[in-house]
């Protein structure tokens, strides 16, 4: 059986062909395109794919997104702030071209899915994953279902309390000081000059206000939806002195208030890094692609 993915981020879109397998899908070819615009994108996904038999297409896409099935705008890519890309049908696009179920979710529900099937949470039911790079994305799962509801998570827009040293007003359009406008590696830049993904001084002040504002959002993830798994990922995360100042803070903002061992002496194997790394996203694509072809079983 053979499953296309598709991870559709601001920046990038990764497309790739890979054949199944139980222990994790094996990746054939893919390739990079530039999110540029719907008329220079989609053909050179549809070239991509014209020619590739595939059994099942999942996309792991940036939003906001329409995932309500009933909806008349489902498959779309709704208020994105990229201006080219609003209000968008991809999955109708891929969906006339492209044989077979599509699958579609969020890029992070669909890393969230695939590190559940494959990566660092393959122990547990339920999990947060959590991107922090130009942006910042959540994606959850409760008792082994993606989390869905009025829309989809958006936790990169949970408000946190401000840090008492710091006077950084926030980029995001919408809401300023969340933890996107404080946190992002477009943020970081703002802060420093220097891109979030690049900036070396690891006692740098940032790098503490950084991680106790996203401390407190794993903590409020943590009260709110009671995760097995906290999974870090993303640019800014591969600086991996983030993780024990993260979890310090974690620890100290919960304050002893869930005596679990997970948040306690077991907190290095409770907030993690991705265990299928940088290819969360794309491995999202096909675990979405699998959850289409069992979706097209029951009916």
């Amino acid at each position: 059986m053979f499953l296309g993915g598709i991870d559709a981020g601001g920046t990038t879109i990764n497309c790739a062909v890979a054949e199944y397998s139980s222990s994790k899908p094996n990746i054939l070819e893919q390739k990079k395109i530039s999110t540029s615009s719907p008329v220079e994108t989609m053909p050179k996904i549809l070239r991509f794919f014209e020619s590739k038999q595939i059994d099942a297409l999942g996309i792991a896409c940036f939003g906001p997104v329409d995932l309500n099935i009933n909806s008349v705008t489902y498959g779309y890519i709704t208020t994105t702030p990229k201006l080219n890309w609003r209000d968008f049908n991809i999955v109708g696009h891929l969906k006339n071209e492209i044989k077979g179920p599509v699958g579609f979710d969020t890029d992070v529900n669909g890393a969230a899915l695939a590190e559940l099937k494959w990566g660092s949470a393959q122990s547990v039911e339920s999990c947060v994953y959590l991107t922090v790079g130009t942006g910042i994305g959540g994606g959850a799962i409760v008792g082994n279902k993606l989390v869905h509801g009025l829309l989809h998570p958006e936790m990169g827009h949970v408000i946190v309390r401000r840090h008492p040293k710091d006077d950084f007003q926030g980029i995001c359009p919408n809401h300023g000081d969340c933890l996107e406008g404080l946190t992002s590696g477009l943020a970081i830049e703002k802060r420093t000059g220097i891109k979030g993904e690049e900036l070396k001084d690891k006692s740098a002040t940032t790098w503490i206000i950084i991680s106790n504002y996203l401390a407190q959002a794993v903590v409020n993830y943590i009260l709110v939806l009671s995760p097995q798994k906290v999974i870090l990922g993303g640019g800014v995360m591969k600086h991996d002195h983030l993780f024990p100042i993260i979890r310090k803070d974690v620890k100290q903002l919960l304050n002893s208030y869930l005596l679990k061992d997970e948040l306690l002496d077991g907190i290095n194997d409770y907030i993690v890094y991705p265990g299928l790394g940088e290819d969360a996203g794309l491995f999202g694509g096909f675990a979405l692609a699998i959850e289409a072809l069992k979706s097209e079983k029951k009916q």
